[in-house]
């Protein structure tokens, strides 16, 4: 569950945010000041602070300096100033949005959605790994054991998606329109065919998978047990 941090001395503003994510699906922690609101993310893991500027004890703009020290985690700063030199003060201090109260709550989710996305970790599908067999996208290559294989385009695209949805039964319909595409005007018999040379090929290579066919749907592939 996506955790977000409010923080405010307004209780009136925490509640509504607070109704607002709730409603979301998502977990919400309070601080009414920044000096909490560090305690707070001491004890328990952010993916989003939401920060007032004005605050007793420690303000917005050096609460988001203090995250921005510590945290890997988007800051919206919210202020009922919307003064350009206010602004810039809070993106010097290292803010990633700005919204001004009074505020639409569906343009804070807007917001904070905008945020998260920007934040979330990028994954690494370069490489697709079963047992010692590793397939690498950019470069087209097929590592088995200590050999490497340069396979055939169409080939290597079929073992590639097969590789990425382990388990999965696929249709030699669906497998046409994902390798070969949707105007390709061959028939269906085509992905036999690949299929068998896939297996023919690593039949002796490795006994990481096989590609199962599903009678009467089309073909899966799984990792062998060891």
């Amino acid at each position: 569950m996506t955790t977000i941090l409010i923080v405010d001395d307004d209780i009136h503003i925490v509640n509504l945010v607070t109704i607002q994510l709730s409603n979301q699906g998502y977990k919400v922690l309070q601080a009414k000041d920044g000096v909490e609101a560090l305690e707070v993310l001491k004890k328990e893991a952010s993916d989003l602070a939401i920060v007032d500027v004005m605050m007793p004890f420690m303000d917005g703009f050096t609460l988001t300096r203090e995250i921005r020290k510590q945290y890997d985690i988007p800051v919206l700063l919210l202020t009922a100033r919307d003064q350009i030199e206010d602004k810039e003060q809070g993106f010097l201090a290292g803010t990633d949005d700005y919204l001004v109260k009074p505020f639409e709550p569906k343009e804070l989710l807007f917001r904070i959605k905008a945020l998260l996305r920007r934040y979330e970790p990028q994954v690494d599908d370069t490489f697709i790994r079963i047992g010692n067999t590793t397939i690498n996208k950019k470069s087209y290559e097929v590592q088995s054991g200590n050999r490497t294989l340069l396979l055939p385009l169409k080939e290597f695209e079929l073992l590639s998606y097969l590789f990425s949805n382990p388990k999965q039964v696929f249709s030699r319909e669906h497998l046409i329109e994902k390798i070969w595409g949707r105007d390709y005007e061959g028939d269906d018999r085509t992905v036999d065919v690949h299929i068998k040379r896939l297996r023919e090929r690593f039949s002796t290579l490795s006994d990481d998978f096989q590609i199962k066919t599903v009678r009467g749907v089309g073909y899966s592939l799984e990792a062998r047990k060891k």
